[in-house]
């Protein structure tokens, strides 16, 4: 019985391994035309701010300032969640 030669893909390690435990900025970006300081002030848990979204369009969603992916929000488990929808 012959021994199994390696594959190249079994010799490679995964290049992400090394930057996996990486911090990194996570953005979602939603426009709020108007807002002022005193809206900022204003804010509290519970409420809610009018946007001018549109709903079904998609959010954009960047790391560290770069666009990496689009994506829709979503109640899950009465939880609001992102959706990735499409990567950039």
């Amino acid at each position: 019985m012959a021994a199994a030669t390696p594959t190249l893909e079994a010799a490679t390690p995964d290049p992400w391994t090394r930057v996996e435990g990486l911090p990194c900025l996570l953005t979602v970006e939603i426009p709020v035309p108007g807002f002022r300081v005193a809206d900022l002030v204003h804010l509290a848990p519970g409420r809610i701010i009018a946007t001018r979204w549109r709903v079904g369009l998609d959010v954009p969603l960047r790391v560290n300032g770069e666009l990496i992916a689009w994506s829709e929000f979503e109640i899950v488990h009465s939880r609001l969640a992102m959706r990735l929808t499409e990567l950039a």
